[in-house]
């Protein structure tokens, strides 16, 4: 069998970062690590072709050579998956789709043509497709209600990658989340029980990496890395002397839940392993909110005194927060500015909340008849909210506009960045030197010349680089890089206005502002039924 593998396109988010990758010549920040996984438990006598075409479009020779086309998407990329299935059944193919979004909503993919639709887990429906294949079948839907031992999945093919394309190389350890979270969908797609691989199987995953060159950032795609922190902890020893050994040659970033902070042992292996910076889920500085919701992991210690914690470990911290929990009271955009502000996190991925769907949330809003129609929650921030809020959904996107914006006002993230890297710790480890290649330094002189001379960030630019220098030296590269991620904000908050903006006057001119106020009734009558 020839395998057309193909990866749909991201439209423009906060995870793009296109100005600090042209920056560098890369042109996307993560391979799609489920493609090569699947290609790695497909029979290896078959032949694969891989397309990202968030690097380039697929050739007619490349159609023209498939027998099967497969795809894997996320919700953010659902216009694009939809047309490509198309492009595919327009030239005769057989189409196979599986990941995140069609394991959502597995009817969206049917409803263009899709032929096999491989659902939920592929250690455990792909062998399922592979004997439907055999059999000479041309359609089916394979899906499991059980979780696969992941200690039985194989290393991807990353053979199959452009891997010049890349700015960051993705592995994964483990899957599911312990928590309970009700806008969440991981625990929905991978469970509430993290299934870890073993220390020897990540290991030989790296070890591919390496032989194939690889030697920049490593991304490790967890949704809670630290999810089975006994596992975990059995990783990072072993981790810790394979990057010794290796002179370490990667960087790893990862996300992980606040109750990091209250784990010492932890921070210290995951610096002394290599990690650098760590995605946190924290929401919103508002205990009710975290408790509507379900976060109650976020609510049994301060917020900020771990971030601080995290961040004199010698992690960055990037931020989740999510505007429009029910119940919520006005000036929570502000409240986000000043808790990112007094907590010294450079970025944050700030978005409005939407209702996933199969979530808790989802169910519980369809039930209360409050989804919007045609809206499915894409995940992104320049998405208006996909249900009726219990506060004015015009207050809730203006606030949110304005909050959006000050958060990345350029002179605010410099500051932010360099109160992060004052305090920032540093591993007892130090790499190799070598020589810095021409493409990085060409990058540091337009950074410096956007930040440093023409913008009004000058003086701030000046000041805060020499004061690192001269109190926290050992951080210097990990700034400037920190300091780069403002190219793109700089337009990606436009775009956020813009977008939003768009919407929230369609939405305006359909008349559907006046539903809130039942909505906010039916909300506070149900909080006053829960504390009675």
């Amino acid at each position: 069998m020839r395998i057309l593998l193909v990866y749909p396109i991201f439209p423009k988010t906060f995870w793009s970062y296109e100005k600090i990758l042209e920056l560098v010549d890369r042109k996307v920040l993560l391979p799609p690590l489920g493609l090569v996984t699947v290609a790695a438990i497909l029979p290896q006598e078959w032949e694969f072709k891989l397309v990202d075409r968030n690097i380039r479009a697929a050739t007619e020779a490349e159609w023209a050579w498939a027998d099967v086309v497969i795809l894997s998407a996320m919700i953010v990329q659902k216009q694009d998956l939809l047309d490509q299935i198309q492009e595919a059944k327009k030239r005769g193919k057989l189409v196979a789709v599986g990941g995140p979004y069609p394991t959502s909503v597995p009817h969206e993919v049917e409803n263009v043509g899709a032929d096999f639709l491989i659902l939920d887990e592929g250690e455990i429906t792909l062998p399922m497709f592979i004997e439907a294949i055999k059999r000479g079948e041309t359609s089916g839907t394979f899906r499991a209600t059980e979780k696969p031992d992941v200690t039985s999945t194989p290393i991807p093919r990353f053979d199959l990658l452009e891997l010049n394309a890349y700015d960051m190389m993705s592995v994964q350890f483990s899957r599911g989340c312990p928590f309970q979270c009700e806008f969440c969908d991981i625990i929905v797609l991978y469970g509430r029980k993290p299934r870890t691989k073993t220390p020897a199987q990540l290991l030989a995953e790296l070890d591919c990496l390496y032989e194939l060159g690889w030697r920049r950032g490593v991304f490790m795609v967890d949704d809670n890395f630290i999810g089975n922190k006994r596992n975990v902890k059995l990783l990072l020893k072993e981790l810790k002397v394979w990057m010794a050994e290796h002179k370490y040659p990667f960087r790893f970033d990862t996300e992980a839940s606040i109750d990091l902070a209250q784990d010492s042992e932890m921070l210290e292996l995951m610096v002394e392993s290599g990690f650098s910076a760590v995605f946190l889920g924290i929401e919103t500085p508002d205990e009710d909110s975290l408790q509507m919701t379900k976060k109650f992991q976020n609510t049994r210690s301060s917020l900020t005194e771990a971030v601080e914690t995290i961040i004199k470990a010698g992690l960055r911290p990037m931020a989740g927060f999510i505007i429009g929990f029910d119940g919520e009271k006005a000036g929570a955009g502000d409240r986000i500015v000043r808790f990112a502000e007094q907590a010294a996190i450079p970025s944050t991925t700030f978005a409005m909340l939407q209702a996933l769907p199969n979530t808790a949330l989802w169910h519980r809003l369809k039930k209360e008849g409050r989804l919007r129609e045609n809206q499915d929650g894409n995940i992104n921030q320049t998405t208006l909210m996909n249900f009726l809020p219990t506060r004015p959904l015009e207050e809730l996107a203006r606030e949110y506009i304005e909050a959006f914006c000050t958060l990345y006002d350029p002179v605010q993230y410099l500051d932010r960045t360099y109160r992060c890297f004052l305090l920032m710790g540093l591993p007892s480890w130090k790499a190799p030197a070598k020589m810095p290649e021409w493409v990085v330094i060409k990058a540091l002189l337009i950074v410096i010349w956007r930040q440093g001379i023409k913008r009004e960030t000058r003086w701030k630019f000046w000041h805060h680089l020499f004061s690192i220098l001269k109190r926290n030296p050992g951080v210097i590269e990990h700034y400037i890089a920190a300091c780069a991620h403002n190219e793109h904000f700089l337009e990606y908050r436009q775009i956020v206005r813009d977008q939003i903006e768009s919407q929230l006057a369609e939405y305006l001119a359909q008349g559907a502002e006046t539903p809130y106020v039942l909505v906010k009734e039916k909300a506070e009558e149900k909080a006053e039924a829960v504390v009675s």
